[in-house]
């Protein structure tokens, strides 16, 4: 025994002053508590809620719900295969009640060495990563643009990091932004200014108008403190694929953050460290809900949603709160950390 604890504590030595670091991790227990406002004497009321799932990064388990609905179900969005839980209140009660709790442990992501040599990419299998036809007239804009910002570059990783430095520079956090962007790339390219959404939609776009496979991710903070509210920390990502490789992820967004918080010159702003880390890596106190938006499953009445990163809900057709981009209507999300 005492000899496998020497040779673990050797190669733990070794790993270090070879300047590998060891992945952060956090745990801990997110309750979503519903109370929904909706009419007493509405006779159909339909819940969606993000249902974060297990992947390499993060186990998703102890997995509870318990509320007055008529019936609830995990479904799965069609397109990108994200989790959705789904509650409905079939007559008029005067309260809708649901508490759904799950333990998250999350893994920091780093990919700190790419692959010097870059395998083909098959276009065909990334067919949907590559997509801009939602773009409508704007996809036309979005090409020239990433025409121009990846000129000459040939390899995937370069075309991503070219896009992502351009993002970094020519766009800035706007506090102001309805909860977390609209998503308006005609507006953004104008503007250049937006939350993460805003700033990964554009990532996204640039990326797939340059022949390079990407997607968003919406997502959820974790408090850094052992304990404390998510409601309003919904944040979105974005990954590119690099073949041969996998997923990269990229957070442009929360490097803005710091440029805003700390209210940094572009000079400054170059020397960041977070700069080069939020290209490839991705801190521990986050959870990611998945990739769902548009049309969810079952089918909900109003629009398709620019996101599903917040609860969504509807009484009798009708979407409650003011839009669909997330406004709170009757939900509280907290954290404590196991």
């Amino acid at each position: 025994m005492r000899v496998i604890r020497s040779a673990v504590v050797i190669i733990s030595l070794a790993l270090l002053i070879a300047g590998v670091a060891f992945a952060k991790e956090k745990q801990g227990t997110v309750t979503v508590q519903m109370n929904l406002n909706a009419p007493a004497d509405a006779k159909n009321v339909r819940l969606w809620i993000p249902y974060p799932m297990s992947d390499r990064n993060q186990d998703i388990t102890g997995i509870n719900f318990a509320g007055n609905y008529a019936s609830i179900g995990v479904y799965k969005d069609p397109h990108s295969k994200s989790g959705i839980l789904y509650a409905e209140w079939t007559e008029p009660v005067k309260e809708r009640a649901l508490t759904y709790t799950f333990n998250a442990k999350r893994t920091e992501v780093t990919n700190r060495e790419f692959p010097k040599k870059e395998m083909p990419l098959s276009k065909k299998e990334f067919k949907q990563y590559l997509d801009n036809s939602w773009l409508g007239p704007t996809e036309t804009k979005i090409k020239t643009e990433a025409a121009k910002i990846t000129k000459g570059k040939k390899a995937v990783l370069a075309k991503a990091r070219a896009i992502y430095d351009w993002v970094v520079d020519n766009m800035r956090r706007d506090p102001d932004a309805k909860a977390c962007g609209l998503c308006d790339v005609e507006k953004l390219l104008a503007e250049r200014m937006g939350k993460c959404a805003d700033v990964h939609t554009v990532f996204v776009s640039l990326c797939r108008a340059a022949g390079v496979p990407a997607r968003d991710i919406w997502g959820i903070r974790m408090p850094t403190a052992k304990e404390g509210d998510m409601t309003k920390s919904q944040h979105c990502w974005a990954e590119f694929y690099l073949p041969g490789y996998g997923w990269i992820p990229v957070d442009a967004g929360d490097v803005h953050k710091v440029i805003f918080n700390k209210k940094l010159s572009p000079e400054e702003a170059r020397q960041l460290p977070e700069r080069d880390y939020f290209f490839g890596n991705i801190d521990e106190n986050r959870i990611q809900l998945g990739y769902a938006h548009g049309v969810l499953n079952p089918p909900q009445s109003g629009k398709p949603l620019v996101y599903f990163m917040y609860p969504y809900a509807e009484a009798d057709s009708k979407v409650l709160g003011e839009d669909v981009i997330g406004h709170n209507f009757g939900y509280k999300m907290t954290f404590k950390e196991n």
